[in-house]
């Protein structure tokens, strides 16, 4: 398998940002880790060799980078405003950066895949809906799609616009509802240990896109399945298989 490494200054966050590449041709999936996780934990975690069959037969190619979380929401020394707009200047990094940096790499000129496991997920979800021009299919897995547990009651522009479960009921707008309805979201979850509160996200955002007749498929796993490592290997290579890719 050919992995690439790489460290980039960014003009948004004002620092290198790291990340890595798997695989030589196919359709670009973006990947971000869990809370605290780095840019290599999908790899150390096996989600790489679980994607490998799909990787080595040039179906996808990996993006698998970090994010600035202990630096925007789990940024407890900050206000929740603060937390905000440092995300925001993570957005501009991927929308802007990633985005550009991907379609140059690969020479892709289309849409790319999003994911990523529990607040991983939150990520790939939140970028797919904010950005339908730069991803057409999403794959959350035991992800919280509000920001609730993190910073609480606060509430601006910044956090609204950052909270799926908040900002998609309001939004009329047919450039992105279009979009989404051509897209390829996925929705999964457990019921084992630790996925109480990914089940409520999950079932609030399906039933959101339900109402707004945006095709979706959300997944409801079994009691033994757990909010862990060894699910979500089991899932990523399922629910990519059934892409066709």
């Amino acid at each position: 398998m050919k992995i690439d490494y790489l460290k980039i200054w960014s003009r948004n966050l004002g620092q290198d940002m790291e990340f890595k590449i798997y695989g030589h041709t196919g359709k670009p999936m973006l990947v971000f880790p869990t809370s605290w996780g780095k840019f290599y934990e999908y790899e150390d975690r096996g989600m790489i060799e679980a994607c490998a069959p799909l990787i080595e037969s040039g179906k996808i190619t990996v993006f698998a980078i970090d994010t600035i979380d202990p630096q925007s929401w789990q940024n407890e020394w900050a206000s929740p405003g603060e937390r905000a707009r440092r995300h925001n200047s993570y957005d501009r990094y991927v929308s802007e950066e990633i985005n550009q940096f991907i379609r140059d790499y690969r020479h892709w000129e289309g849409r790319f895949i999003s994911t990523g496991c529990s607040s991983g997920a939150y990520h790939a979800i939140n970028f797919f809906f904010r950005h339908p021009d730069m991803f057409d299919s999403v794959i959350g897995l035991s992800g919280t799609y509000s920001l609730h547990s993190i910073i609480g009651d606060y509430m601006d522009n910044n956090v609204y616009y950052n909270s799926p479960l908040l900002y998609l009921p309001k939004l009329q707008d047919p450039w992105y509802i279009d979009r989404y309805r051509q897209s390829r979201i996925i929705l999964c979850v457990g019921q084992g240990a630790w996925e109480d509160r990914m089940r409520a996200d999950t079932d609030a955002l399906a039933k959101i896109l339900r109402e707004k007749n945006i095709p979706y498929w959300s997944d409801l796993w079994g009691l033994d399945v757990d909010h862990d490592w060894n699910w979500w290997r089991k899932q990523i290579i399922y629910f990519l298989s059934n892409l066709n890719l």
